[in-house]
């Protein structure tokens, strides 16, 4: 482990608060009654060479995985990826990972979906902050995942699509202190979820300034989030795939002691882990992103699984999501009945649901209820 001075073991043992509100039960029972579906029938998830848990080169410190980010607003691309590695690895964080996830999903109501209570913290994020950071490699109780092109690679846009944006030195730096090796992989297909979208830096500024949404992809689909913000979480059947990179061990980074680095070399180091991740993306792109959508698998797939209609559709998504969350919070054990009854009792008690399907003044109850803190942190 490495050697931390007096205030800085103080400020991590203070910090360890970041662990409370994780919820293992709970992240379990979400992947197994919703996100399963939307896995196995939708995006029909493919992981290549995930076949064993990663293993740790330091007992001491988490392994960092490192991954290419897409998907716009939502990033389902990570949340994918989690919940099917837990589901393989029969939700055992331990044996899988913790995310990093970009603090405005936790802080802004629009961006937990359907207003699942701390939806995120409560699967195992934790928002993306140096202190974190070092407080999860100092007390390793499992790997780390993190995107390391941050909010950039979101809103990137399509026209940038598997092109790697400046990766932050972070996981560099974490890497070479706690002597732990970076395992990067290939998330394919995800730019898929949301196409032909574009972003632009002005527009990007004004969004950022008047809501905090740090960016608002300009395409045709802009227009449907005003007739029906259901769009907002809208994701289009790409086939995911993820796809294992070479691991990058510590002591092939440098000869030198980490203290005796400078900021310039470390961000040479981040350089030459770019053009691993660049090249090895583009082959996974070459093998596995040709046909992105793969239309008649996903109709088969659909057709196979017809008697959970129209749950793992996205115009179904807030009633699948809203029905987990109702009763979960009721007894903590969910047994949803995909049916047409269970979509006219939820209109019924949850009213918030018609929100998402009334055009342009359907905003204004579920920006209401956005702000509520209830949904948030």
């Amino acid at each position: 482990m490495s050697t931390l001075n007096l205030s800085q073991k103080i400020d991590i043992e203070a910090n360890k608060h970041i662990y409370e509100t994780f919820d293992p039960a709970f992240s379990e029972s979400i992947v197994k009654h919703v996100l399963s579906l939307l896995n196995e029938v939708y995006f029909r998830i493919q992981l290549v060479d995930f076949d064993q848990p990663i293993e740790r080169n330091n007992p001491n410190a988490p392994v960092i995985l490192a991954s290419n980010h897409s998907g716009r607003a939502i990033p389902w691309d990570a949340i994918s990826f989690m919940s099917a590695m837990l589901k393989k690895f029969n939700y055992d964080h331990s044996k899988v990972c913790r995310t990093m996830t970009a603090p405005v999903l936790s802080k802004l109501g629009v961006m937990v979906p359907y207003f699942v209570p701390m939806f995120w913290k409560k699967c195992g994020g934790i928002d993306a902050t140096f202190t974190n950071f070092e407080t999860m490699m100092h007390y390793p109780d499992a790997n780390v995942l993190i995107y390391p092109e941050g909010i950039p690679g979101i809103g990137k846009g399509f026209n940038r699509k598997y092109k790697l944006q400046k990766l932050s030195t972070s996981f560099i730096y974490m890497s070479l202190k706690y002597k732990a090796d970076i395992v990067p992989f290939a998330t394919v297909n995800a730019e898929y979820i949301n196409p032909w979208m574009y972003t632009f830096k002005p527009v990007d500024w004004v969004v950022r300034k008047l809501t905090g949404v740090p960016f608002l992809p300009i395409g045709v689909l802009t227009i449907m989030l005003l007739l029906q913000p259901w769009f907002f979480y809208l994701a289009f059947p790409a086939k995911v795939t993820f796809v294992r990179g070479k691991r990058i061990a510590y002591s092939d980074l440098t000869d030198k002691n980490f203290e005796e680095l400078t900021k310039g070399e470390i961000e040479r180091i981040r350089d030459h882990v770019h053009l691993q991740m660049q090249q090895e993306l583009d082959e996974a792109v070459q093998q596995f992103g040709k046909h992105p959508f793969k239309i008649m698998e996903f109709f088969k797939s659909a057709y196979q699984n017809f008697k959970y209609f129209p749950f793992f559709l996205p115009f179904g998504w807030p009633f699948l999501f809203s029905e987990f969350q109702m009763q979960w919070e009721k007894n903590k054990e969910v047994n949803i009945e995909y049916s047409w009854k269970t979509i006219v009792r939820l209109l019924w008690k949850r009213p918030i649901i018609w929100a998402y399907f009334i055009p342009i003044v359907g905003w204004l109850p579920i920006i209401y209820w956005s702000k509520q803190k209830k949904h948030l942190e």
